[in-house]
């Protein structure tokens, strides 16, 4: 499929499917890497985190967790910067091999039981680095695919960026599964565990084969031959009152939508082994069939977006899931004794809707939102705090309150507060973007 880019349709052309596939083939592994962590976290927290007390050694696995996604902002502040000073090629590529390397780090880690407590601090210390990773993975493939595609129809090309979280969390639960299913139960225990992380050396190969043959995105291209970027596109995006007002709204959107997906997609699953104290087996075979009839509908609700705007689509997603999350969850717990399967994936479905819903035009508008020359600087920041502090969060902030008040839906009170949040301030703050040509910004 060949587009021709650039208003005049008299510029370069590319072919945009190619685009695409090269930059959510790649989210996708970087998202994988994360998620067999959080595929995993029960097993980790025996493996690294053992304790008399099975709750307390989750908590600390899935702290770790939350620790390496809290410096992502930091990332997307150092490969933001990139991004918008070198390019967003270099940024973009650089990114996936640090996220690479971490995952096959992860996989030949030593245990707690082979030396101790410097174990978990390896442990943590990839966490991190892969959170750096990952700050700027985001932003870059939203924005290499936004700056290739058609105005009019932006948010249906970026739903595939925003798809690509959920697909990396279903490869990571059929890889698990899958090595689970052949290996039993004990061998995995002992070592299986470490083959989804080393799965991803593999698949990260791929992925930097293909964005090699990606070349600069056309608008960062015109930018530069206009003499357009910034000489300093972290300070001018956290000084410049307007920038840092649009960061703030950003951040704020972000963190509803995160929110709702993690708590959709990953709490779910917590619920379901802890709360529901159903094993890991059989809440990945509800998780897997819910995710794969769910991921379609991120572009679907990208689509939507070009069609009746960003704001409409993402504040009605916001209500929906402070509204449903808890009779949602409710319905979750009466239907597992016995567990009653079509339902509960019926259920964890619904969810994965309204995730799609709420992140599916996010892209879009995060792009439509930041001019430019800090476009790369400023939506990494913004997300990777709404995301990596606010909607990993979720993970560790919903089991803690449920163990603090010995009610299983307490956790779920972040998840109904965060959204409502968000729709109180967008209701006052945000403004349609759909109609914002950012093709014509940088020859201004």
């Amino acid at each position: 499929m060949h587009i021709v880019y650039g208003r005049d349709g008299s510029s370069q052309t590319r072919t945009l499917s190619f685009v695409t596939v090269a930059s959510t083939l790649g989210s996708v592994i970087e998202w994988y890497d994360l998620f067999v962590y959080g595929a995993l976290v029960v097993v980790l927290s025996q493996v690294f985190f053992p304790s008399p007390t099975p709750a307390l050694s989750l908590l600390a696995a899935l702290a770790a967790f939350v620790a390496g996604a809290a410096v992502r902002p930091f990332g997307g502040a150092v490969f933001g910067r990139l991004g918008d000073l070198v390019g967003r090629k270099f940024a973009f590529l650089l990114s996936i091999i640090v996220m690479g390397v971490g995952a096959t780090f992860t996989g030949l880690l030593p245990t707690y039981a082979s030396v101790g407590l410097v174990a978990p601090a390896l442990l943590l210390i990839v966490r991190v680095l892969q959170g750096l990773a990952l700050g700027g993975e985001y932003g870059g493939a939203a924005i290499y695919i936004a700056e290739h595609a058609p105005d009019r129809s932006r948010g249906y090309w970026t739903g595939y960026v925003q798809a690509t979280a959920t697909c990396g969390l279903i490869l990571s639960l059929a890889v698990v599964l899958a090595t689970r299913v052949s290996l039993g139960q004990d061998d995995f225990l002992l070592w299986g565990w470490r083959v989804p992380f080393l799965v991803s050396s593999v698949l990260v190969v791929m992925a930097i084969l293909l964005r090699w043959r990606l070349k600069e995105t056309p608008i960062f291209t015109k930018l530069k031959g206009a003499k357009k970027t910034s000489d300093a596109p972290l300070r001018e995006s956290m000084t410049d009152k307007t920038n840092l007002r649009r960061v703030l709204l950003a951040l704020v959107l972000v963190s509803g939508s995160s929110v709702i997906w993690h708590t959709a997609q990953f709490y779910s699953m917590i619920f379901m082994q802890t709360v529901l104290e159903l094993d890991f087996l059989a809440s990945g075979l509800i998780m897997l069939p819910a995710l794969l009839l769910g991921a379609p509908f991120f572009v679907l609700f990208g689509w939507l977006s070009d069609k009746v705007g960003r704001k409409k689509v993402l504040l009605l997603a916001n209500l929906a899931g402070a509204i449903a999350l808890i009779p949602l969850y409710v319905g979750m717990k009466t239907f597992s004794s016995p567990p009653n399967i079509p339902l509960l994936v019926a259920l964890v479905f619904l969810q994965v809707l309204l995730s799609a819903m709420a992140y599916g035009p996010l892209a879009a508008f995060l792009v439509e939102l930041f001019p430019a020359r800090i476009r790369y600087t400023s939506l990494s920041v913004a997300h990777g705090v709404g995301t990596g502090d606010i909607g990993d969060g979720t993970v560790l902030i919903a089991p803690a309150l449920v163990l603090a008040t010995g009610n299983i839906y307490a956790g779920l009170i972040w998840s109904v507060a965060v959204p409502l949040i968000t729709l109180s301030v967008g209701l006052r703050y945000m403004r349609e973007t759909r109609e914002i040509k950012i093709w014509e910004e940088p020859g201004k």
